[in-house]
């Protein structure tokens, strides 16, 4: 078997239905497999493999592992030399798999491949690679200083705007579409079980490079990724905005030490102190304007990372809820 994909699915089937279409209809001239673990959603997922999809394999879970401890039971059911992890809430344009898996081959020492991948609207997800994130980095993220910079090299986003046909060396690439070789990823002992949701990928990026594998990137692969599939139904509980933040300190425990982590905590709550003020002070503003909703969004978002930051909101424990 060439090529195993995997897909964890969450209450995402209405999701999941095109995907898979996408994945038959697209991937054309290579051996391939599917597997799909459900996270005990029970959204009719199972329904709908058997009676629209029946040569994929479907995994029913009694209750959420998270998206590491899925995808690890994926693999184990899995056979193919690439292991390609990708989010129900995606699409595949083209002939993205077989141009990743070509790729991914010709490399030297290549232990992961990501594609482009585009929002719904088909504008480019700059998240789709990224450097490893830095406390500075994570106080300056923000929209703005992405689009004015793009080149800035604590993004790692430079292979997207000078992307010249070949892959390109990054740090590491988003999960929603993640290729990795199988070698390499029984190597570095699979995803770490740790993480329930979130940073998973970006944590198996850095044991790939660790390990002396290098990872890339290339424009001529294309997936829609739709995003907030399952997540989305969590965002206004806060899951989504605090769990990100709490993965990535577990992250930074884990590659920088205890301290680095505690300090990243200290920063992000004075960061989000800031961008309290500033947000309060274009309020009045986007009143008059009639248009306040993003600003009262953010608002919200950072008033949550600001009683994270001082342990008023925990999440962890909560994540399969």
């Amino acid at each position: 078997m060439n090529l195993s994909i995997l897909i964890i699915n969450w209450k995402s089937a209405h999701y999941l239905r095109p995907c898979l279409a996408s994945v038959f209809r697209e991937t054309q001239g290579i051996e391939f497999e599917v597997i799909v673990v459900d996270n005990a959603s029970y959204d009719g997922s199972a329904e709908l493999i058997r009676t629209e999809f029946p040569q994929v394999t479907f995994i029913q879970n009694d209750q959420n592992q998270g998206f590491a401890k899925a995808n690890n039971l994926g693999y184990r059911h899995s056979s193919g030399e690439i292991l390609v992890f990708l989010n129900p809430d995606t699409e595949v344009i083209g002939n993205a798999l077989p141009t990743m898996c070509s790729h991914l081959r010709s490399m030297p020492k290549a232990g992961a491949l990501g594609c482009l991948l585009l929002n719904s609207d088909l504008s480019v997800q700059t998240s789709c690679v990224q450097a490893f994130p830095t406390i500075l980095s994570q106080m300056l993220d923000g929209d703005y200083l992405r689009q004015l910079f793009p080149r800035w090299s604590i993004w790692g986003t430079k292979a997207l705007v000078d992307y010249g046909g070949n892959p390109v060396l990054v740090d590491a690439v988003s999960g929603a579409c993640l290729m990795v070789e199988r070698t390499a990823f029984e190597a570095v002992g699979l995803f770490s079980e740790d993480y329930f949701m979130y940073t998973e990928d970006l944590e198996l990026c850095y044991k790939i490079w660790k390990a002396g594998y290098s990872i890339y990137h290339i424009n001529d692969a294309k997936v829609i990724h739709h995003g907030k599939g399952s997540a989305g139904m969590q965002e206004e509980k806060g899951f989504s905005t605090i769990l990100q933040k709490q993965t990535l300190m577990h992250f930074f425990r884990q590659t920088r030490g205890s301290l680095y982590s505690k300090l990243y905590k200290v920063v992000l709550g004075c960061s989000a102190i800031l961008r309290l003020m500033l947000v309060a002070l274009m309020l009045p503003i986007a009143f008059l304007m009639r248009d306040p909703t993003s600003l009262i969004r953010a608002l919200k978002k950072w008033y949550k990372v600001f009683r994270w930051s001082i342990g008023l909101e925990v999440w962890a424990e909560k994540a399969g809820s």
